[in-house]
């Protein structure tokens, strides 16, 4: 347990934000370790569990970095901790974290080997996969490697963010007249265009596995071959990058052109953590970290054998279906088919999309008839982030192919997925597709669409709006909710938006959407305060919000306010909280629980209860600062009673788990709900809420 979070609510009343991510980052790598979880799908809670820390470290490590090299304290930003103490609790977290993912990684082996799946190393390679791994070595790795010789270069060269390199140190056999010195030192940078996993041939009904980091420790003998030494060793290290983009202000240069060259840029910020293997030599880790510039003072993690574990997602399947998760087929939604017209039904009443439990398909479909349809003649959509290969995006240039009037406000600065942005703006705008890139100063975060249909000489308008992105690759294994509406106040606000997108100097006035960054802060405020109200008038009253993340505090004063007026506020968290629940006099009817299950709960979800007529939103905004104040973020209300209801029946459910829910407490120890009630794993039950429907 960290220090601050010790802390007595006198002393602090909030959770440090960053501390709170490592804490729900621990509850991703419960995943990994719970018994229940099939073994292939542990494997793959380790890679998201690496892959959420080396981001956490490009963004969130880098900015208090930031902080701390300015010389400043940054306590009012950082929750009241002093940046460099916090830099050194964070470093002692991940260390501690680190090391336990180690030791479920290797009860994990150990557990494959029970199922004739065995992952071996460089040590362990039989005579005929040997004979095997020197074809695919040559054939695969050998072209795809670059081997680097630092020991005498006069410049060390720029190691890659995130990229995983073998350090090589040679000691050079007597007489060897190669080098100056008797050590010499080399990298050789793994390959990520050739698979992480090699699998083996099969021997007698076993199965087998070799890293590829081994595959090349196995071939060092053949990859220096020139060299004469009496002793060859490898070892794995890693630097992580600052990943702010900067961006410059040359007038004369496109916005696509800027955010490119910055994101290319971005492979020369400054290193913000080393991950090393704990075995290397002394001498060789003082070599590296000199030429590197790596300081004592940075975040410097002694780890295992491998890193860059969040290739772990990624691990191959093997035809074991039993080791994983089961398939679900996505449901379709009651009386709206993905045959015949969409637009007409929708013209009719509203329909909710919950994905995956329900296909995503409606959404494309949705697209795809708007761009053939004769009668439609403008679409309008937000865009920011896109799939690999977007159904989203050639729906969207066959409209503008066909005629109609497409506009695209595209976020290019949407983290880690800037170039795949920057591919579909360029594509789309070379076909026709009007692009906007946004507001000054302001990321596009909200996920909306309208669409305007002739129909008896006046324009009607059918809108889409969602808490997750268009991306129907991410809608495989993100949890969201999507509106169809043909809700003209809605469409027309929406509208406004798109019109704000533009004409950014004029605050447009909303009658039924709640829209950052004017209005999210003091609406939300205004439905808390309306709760409290009914509280003291004997009304019925509640707040019950499904999010990824609170860390707003004037916001959670509020609901501290709420709990201290008796209002019951019931928050279901997927990770960061900064909120401090159940402590007497100040939090007391607040609860927070936090499910991590098959799914990445996505949502946002906002219910009050208005004296028993629920006002209930669904939205793109997290309750944070910058999707309060700094960020285009929409948040809808529901009209349609049946939807309400789907609603509150949805949120009931996930509030009833108590297989992967985990409690958020004053302790921040991530316990697992447990009561007297049927075991409900909210999940599973919400896919069978689905399919009870049809």
């Amino acid at each position: 347990m960290t220090p601050p979070l010790n802390k007595t609510p006198l002393e602090n009343k909030y959770f440090n934000r960053e501390l709170s991510w490592l804490q729900f980052n621990a509850r991703v790598l419960q995943e990994a370790e719970d018994k229940t979880t099939p073994l292939l799908e542990r494997l793959r809670f380790i890679g998201i569990f690496s892959n959420n820390l080396d981001e956490f470290f490009k963004v969130r490590y880098a900015t208090i970095k930031r902080i701390a090299a300015a010389g400043k304290a940054g306590r009012s930003f950082l929750g009241g901790i002093p940046a460099s103490e916090l830099m050194e609790i964070i470093t002692k977290t991940v260390i501690k974290q680190q090391k336990t993912s180690l030791g479920i990684l290797s009860s994990i082996k150990k557990e494959l080997k029970k199922e004739n799946i065995f992952m071996i190393d460089e040590t362990e390679v039989s005579k005929s996969q040997s004979e095997y791994i020197a074809d695919y070595f040559i054939q695969n790795v050998s072209p795809a490697m670059v081997v680097i010789m630092i020991g005498e270069l006069k410049r060390f060269p720029s190691l890659k963010d995130n990229a995983a390199y073998l350090a090589i140190k040679m000691e050079m056999a007597k007489g060897d007249t190669s080098f100056a010195s008797k050590n010499n030192y080399a990298l050789i940078e793994i390959p990520k265009n050739v698979e992480r996993f090699v699998e083996l041939p099969s021997q007698d009904g076993k199965k087998y596995i070799i890293i590829l980091d081994d595959l090349i420790r196995y071939s060092l003998h053949q990859i220096f071959s020139i060299f004469k030494y009496d002793h060859i060793s490898a070892h794995m290290i890693k630097i992580t990058r600052d990943a702010a983009l900067d961006i410059e202000s040359d007038l004369s240069k496109s916005f696509i052109d800027k955010i490119s060259k910055s994101v290319k840029n971005r492979s020369d910020g400054d290193p913000v953590r080393l991950v090393y293997d704990n075995t290397i030599d002394d001498e060789t880790l003082a070599f590296l970290m000199d030429k590197m510039g790596i300081k004592n003072s940075d975040s410097i993690n002694p780890g295992g054998k491998y890193h860059n574990r969040r290739d772990y997602i990624k691990f191959p399947s093997l035809g074991r279906l039993d080791l994983q998760y089961e398939k679900i087929v996505p449901l379709p939604i009651p009386g709206l088919n993905l045959v015949g017209s969409i637009l007409d039904k929708v013209a009719k009443k509203d329909y909710l999309l919950y994905a995956p439990y329900q296909s995503f398909s409606y959404i494309v479909k949705f697209l795809r008839e708007a761009a053939l349809d004769p009668t439609v003649k403008t679409i309008k959509i937000t865009i920011y982030r896109l799939a690999e290969v977007s159904r989203i995006a050639s729906s969207l240039i066959n409209a503008a192919k066909n005629g109609k009037e497409v506009t695209v406000q595209i976020e290019l600065q949407a983290r880690f997925d800037e170039e795949a942005n920057i591919y579909y703006a360029e594509q789309m705008q070379s076909e026709g597709v009007k692009l906007i890139f946004g507001v000054a100063g302001l990321k596009v975060h909200c996920k909306i669409c309208v669409v305007e249909r002739e129909e008896d000489g006046k324009l009607k308008r059918y809108s889409f709006i969602s808490t997750g992105n268009f991306n129907e690759s991410t809608a495989r294994i993100y949890t969201d909710y999507t509106l169809f509406t043909a809700n003209q106040k809605i469409g027309k606000e929406l509208n406004r938006v798109f019109d704000f997108f533009e004409v950014n100097y004029k605050v447009k006035e909303y009658r039924h959407l709640i829209v950052s960054p004017h209005y999210t802060r003091s609406a939300i405020y205004a439905l808390i305060e309306a709760e409290i109200l009914n509280t003291i008038q004997g009304k019925k009253s509640g707040i019950k919000l499904k999010l990824n993340s609170l860390s707003d505090n004037r916001l959670i004063d509020r609901l501290y306010a709420a709990s201290r007026a008796g209002v019951k506020v019931q928050l279901i968290i997927r990770g960061i909280c900064c909120l401090i629940p159940g402590v007497k006099a100040m939090s007391e009817n607040i609860e927070v629980i936090s499910v991590i299950d098959k799914f990445l709960e996505h949502p946002r979800l906002f219910i009050f209860e208005n004296d028993g007529a629920p006002k209930i939103f669904i939205s793109s905004a997290d309750l944070m600062r910058r999707n309060l104040d700094n960020r285009v973020e929409v948040s809808c209300p529901i009209y349609d009673q049946t939807i309400k209801q789907e609603l509150l029946d949805t949120f009931a459910i996930s509030w009833s788990d108590n297989v992967k829910a985990r409690h958020i407490s004053e302790k921040q120890d991530n316990q697992y709900k447990i009561d007297n009630n049927p075991k409900v794993r909210s999940q599973f039950a919400l896919y069978d809420y689905y399919k009870n429907k049809l």
